[in-house]
């Protein structure tokens, strides 16, 4: 009996067996490769990363789908099914980086310390779950992830149509658009298409400086409509004469707004404005 896909999960089945050949080929996988999967629904892609990779751990949250799962792959040494919300998931654990026993924590033996994430993820959380991936001491050194179509186009944003997600995600990595995916390939069918991004980290996780960075960024965006001057000013509880001032030493006018800036703005004026 097939699974109905779950609508409050935002499941969308792959059904194109050459969008799936085309993901398989752009991740660029190799015998000693370690891949994280989230949300492997019926496990069609799971299948085709098994026979590429050393070993695929799927993480999926739907219990209907475990049972399938686990059936599916009973046979498959190198793929292990994780019931689990990848959201509320003690990752580095899971890669066996570290587990914590008392301060500071330790490592363990054979960490995984070279991973990719390939994944057709529930829209619905994309945002948290690239940031949770960046966010990471060991971060994957590549992520091929599906995601909407205009989600994709502002996640490669350039300067002049900048967001809190694409600067979020392009402090910490490279990000192009790979392909695009007809939403005639998933059941049930969609309302939008779909894109396939490759995020290639390049900066390491800082939890002090990138907390840092990021208070400004928020702040930078926190109105819309709003020139950065004000809602620096606003959010931060500083003057805004005196913001202006160190924003024109960075040759950025005093009406600039937010998505007008690049990435090494953004680390300028955060290194200026909180210095």
């Amino acid at each position: 009996m097939e699974n109905k896909p779950k609508k409050s999960l935002g499941q969308n089945f792959l059904r194109d067996e050459q969008v799936l050949q085309k993901i398989i080929t752009v991740a660029e996988l190799n015998s000693e490769d370690f891949v994280i999967e989230i949300g492997p629904g019926e496990g069609v892609l799971t299948e085709q990363l098994a026979k590429h990779t050393k070993k695929v751990i799927a993480i999926e949250l739907d219990d209907r789908l475990i049972p399938v799962l686990n059936e599916k792959f009973k046979n498959t040494a190198n793929v292990e099914i994780v019931h689990a919300d990848i959201l509320n998931i003690n990752l580095p654990e899971l890669l066996g980086h570290w587990v914590s026993k008392g301060t500071p924590s330790v490592p363990i033996s054979a960490p995984i310390l070279n991973y990719k994430l390939v994944a057709n993820i529930p829209y619905y959380i994309t945002s948290p779950i690239i940031r949770l991936f960046l966010e990471q001491v060991i971060q994957p050194k590549e992520i091929i992830l599906m995601v909407q179509k205009e989600v994709a186009k502002r996640i490669v944003a350039t300067a002049g149509q900048m967001s809190l997600l694409s600067v979020a995600i392009q402090y910490y990595a490279e990000v192009k658009i790979l392909f695009e995916v007809s939403k005639d390939s998933f059941f049930p069918i969609p309302k939008v298409d779909s894109a396939i991004i490759k995020i290639t980290p390049i900066r390491k996780f800082n939890k002090i400086t990138d907390k840092k960075f990021f208070r400004v960024v928020k702040a930078g965006f926190s109105a819309k409509r709003k020139t950065l001057p004000n809602n620096l000013g606003n959010s931060l509880q500083l003057d805004k004469k005196d913001i202006c001032e160190k924003l024109k030493t960075l040759s950025l006018h005093e009406n600039v707004r937010a998505q007008e800036l690049t990435i090494v703005d953004w680390k300028k004026v955060s290194e200026l404005i909180l210095s």
